[in-house]
């Protein structure tokens, strides 16, 4: 059983406020900084770029787990790598058939590859490349808005991933996105889910380390 990592979403955070945001996810037991990077093309929304995730890097330790929901993802992912981001996560949709030649591209970079996939999209659409990327990340919502309630369909998924590594025996993280609980929790994490994205969850608590403990199993 693989180790349940926390990895908040920091478009929950308070944008004038986004270092202490970090400081504070650091000090509460987060064990990854989850950073939505949206253009406003791929998702109607645009949050920040790799000037944001650069001013972020002084202020965490933590690996920063960017995510890139933007039409193009790789003729900025060497920027992101340069500048200190730990994983690089591109949609599947956005890479089109072009899908192993990106996840290589990332990969030479130095850092972690992740590949997305949205809600509407197969799973079986990336698993054949499994041996390219790192991680796997499960959209549970529609990307580009929080605040979403997670898609149960979408724990399937999951469970169709993990069984196909373990199957190959390939050891891969499965990441899940989206209206994710203290509730739903362990439903996720019984999917097969390793690494919960999680943010009104985190930010929206009275005690952020209470609310990350309880995400991961925890009392």
């Amino acid at each position: 059983m693989q180790t349940i990592r926390i990895a908040p979403s920091i478009l929950s955070a308070d944008f004038a406020a986004m270092g202490r945001d970090v400081e504070r996810l650091t000090a509460a037991g987060a064990d990854l900084i989850h950073c939505d990077v949206m253009d406003g093309s791929f998702v109607p929304y645009i949050t920040f770029g790799s000037y944001m995730i650069e001013a972020l890097r002084p202020h965490t330790r933590l690996p920063l787990d960017v995510h890139l929901m933007t039409v193009t993802p790789w003729l900025k992912a060497a920027e992101f790598a340069r500048i200190g981001a730990d994983i690089i996560t591109v949609h599947a949709e956005a890479c089109g058939d072009r899908i192993e030649e990106i996840l290589r591209y990332i990969r030479s970079l130095g850092v972690k590859c992740g590949v997305s996939v949205s809600p509407g999209t197969p799973v079986e659409k990336v698993l054949p490349f499994a041996e390219e990327f790192d991680m796997l990340l499960v959209m549970s919502v529609v990307p580009g808005k929080g605040g979403q309630k997670l898609i149960e369909s979408t724990l399937q998924k999951a469970e169709t991933a993990r069984t196909f590594f373990e199957r190959h025996g390939l050891v891969r993280d499965i990441e899940m996105d989206g209206g994710i609980t203290v509730e739903n929790a362990p439903r996720v994490i019984a999917a097969g889910v390793n690494v919960i994205v999680a943010g009104s969850t985190v930010f929206g608590a009275a005690d952020m380390r209470a609310a990350i403990a309880q995400l991961r199993g925890q009392k």
